[in-house]
């Protein structure tokens, strides 16, 4: 049974009959008003330039708040504290005082999304516009405080658990040694920037009892001289699909690239483009799902925590291989054995290869929410709208967590068994989270 607003139901028949066309109810309670609040930290995340990984953990830490107001407000859900097993029970809203549930749910998203993004403050100015739209709408001041004291606790708690991720240990952390092994991961062009984010596997997990959890096989050999080794078969593969991609594989190349800053050169002059990392691009696909769904309010935030959830380990575990296996992208291969002029479809990113990240972690969100929606689900995904990329259709999400994969071998970034290894690890961390996060009461 749902109790969003306790004991509010007299009060509510009395205000709503005096302002039945200013209903706060209508406004605060449209699932819609969620998935623009977490739309807005997408956009912050997009501004700052964030890695992939630390979009994450972005919308990780913002959506469990969010869930943990909405769980104690909705006796359909169940916190996760316990669940996630260091994640310390949450904050009792004081009885009997009145609180809207959806409105703190959408203040606490926004105090945490603001402490955990660069610089703090970013979505001051929304989180005004939020409260204000809570008094236009004609929520009583009572209740509006109410919600903002509960929301601040919830939010306090969910940031003091977060600083124990080592996160900020991270920062000062040692940076990737390149070496001359053959084989091994090397800075790219254009950029030839530094491995970003080498200590990943350091972070602390949500679900996954540890980064290590799922490791994957050993990639193949590096051999550039046998022509019928696995490796050589691989990038000779890459090289002759990049060179006769045709328009619809440069399509889904371009739709799921998510780079968040691409170095474009052009002569002497350099400038940066940019676009959602796969996380927020993943972040998107859950509201236009939840939306076309008709999910209420508890199931949107629910959809997108548990979203965020596979995302973060997901990444996790992803980045775990990349620095054990350190293993040379196609582009580097390429250029010094087959074609030196040679350049991929898309840009590569600055980390290691194996496995994809993409592949990971989509598959990780598409185990989840077909876990929350059910299978075969068709949708169409205008996330890339903003950036002049046409809306792809899909008649699943794991249609579309296959499409994301394969897109990186399209894209000339990695090699086919990077990306398929990578699903099937993806696979696993979502199935795991399916199993171990009892988040919705049958």
């Amino acid at each position: 049974m749902k109790r969003y607003m306790g004991s509010l139901l007299p009060v509510l028949l009395v205000f709503t009959a005096c302002n039945s066309s200013n209903d706060y109810v209508k406004v605060i309670h449209d699932p819609v008003l969620y998935s623009k609040t977490v739309k807005r930290l997408n956009d912050i995340v997009l501004e700052n330039n964030f890695p992939p990984m630390i979009a994450s953990r972005n919308y990780a830490y913002a959506n469990i708040a969010a869930y943990e107001v909405t769980a104690a407000g909705d006796s359909n859900y169940v916190s996760l504290a316990g669940q996630i097993k260091h994640l310390p029970a949450m904050p009792k809203p004081a009885e009997p005082k009145q609180v809207d549930f959806p409105f703190a749910a959408l203040i606490a998203f926004c105090k945490v999304g603001n402490a955990v993004t660069f610089p703090e403050g970013s979505m001051d100015v929304y989180v005004d516009e939020l409260k204000q739209k809570a008094k236009d709408a004609g929520m009583p001041s009572e209740i509006f405080d109410n919600s903002l004291v509960y929301a601040n606790a919830v939010a306090d708690s969910i940031l003091s658990w977060s600083k124990k991720d080592n996160y900020s240990q991270t920062r000062s952390a040692s940076k990737y040694t390149i070496t001359n092994e053959p084989g091994t991961w090397q800075p790219t062009p254009p950029a030839y920037a530094q491995g970003v984010e080498p200590h990943w596997r350091e972070i602390r997990t949500l679900a996954l009892d540890s980064a290590s959890q799922f490791m994957p096989a050993r990639p193949p050999k590096f051999d550039v001289q046998d022509k019928k080794s696995v490796f050589y078969n691989a990038v000779t593969a890459v090289k002759n699909i990049v060179d006769s991609l045709t328009p619809e594989q440069k399509q889904i190349a371009d739709f799921w690239d998510d780079n968040p800053f691409k170095l474009n050169v052009v002569g002497h002059v350099q400038y940066a483009t940019k676009k959602f990392s796969p996380s927020g691009h993943w972040m998107n696909i859950v509201g236009i799902i939840a939306q076309k769904q008709h999910a209420d309010f508890s199931e949107t935030v629910y959809a997108y925590t548990k979203t965020g959830i596979a995302l973060f380990d997901g990444f996790i575990s992803c980045w775990d291989e990349k620095y054990r296996s350190n293993y040379v992208r196609p582009e580097t291969v390429i250029n010094k054995y087959f074609a030196p002029e040679w350049q991929p479809y898309i840009q590569t990113p600055p980390f290691p290869e194996y496995t994809s990240g993409h592949a990971v972690i989509s598959a990780a969100a598409a185990e989840v929410m077909t876990n929350i929606f059910g299978e075969n689900i068709s949708y169409t995904d205008s996330s890339e709208l903003e950036f002049g990329i046409p809306n792809r259709s899909f008649t699943s999400v794991k249609m579309a967590a296959e499409e994301a994969s394969v897109s990186r071998v399209y894209g000339g970034i990695h090699y086919k068994y990077s990306c398929e290894v990578g699903a099937q690890e993806g696979r696993l961390v979502g199935t795991l989270i399916n199993q171990r996060l009892q988040m919705k009461r049958k």
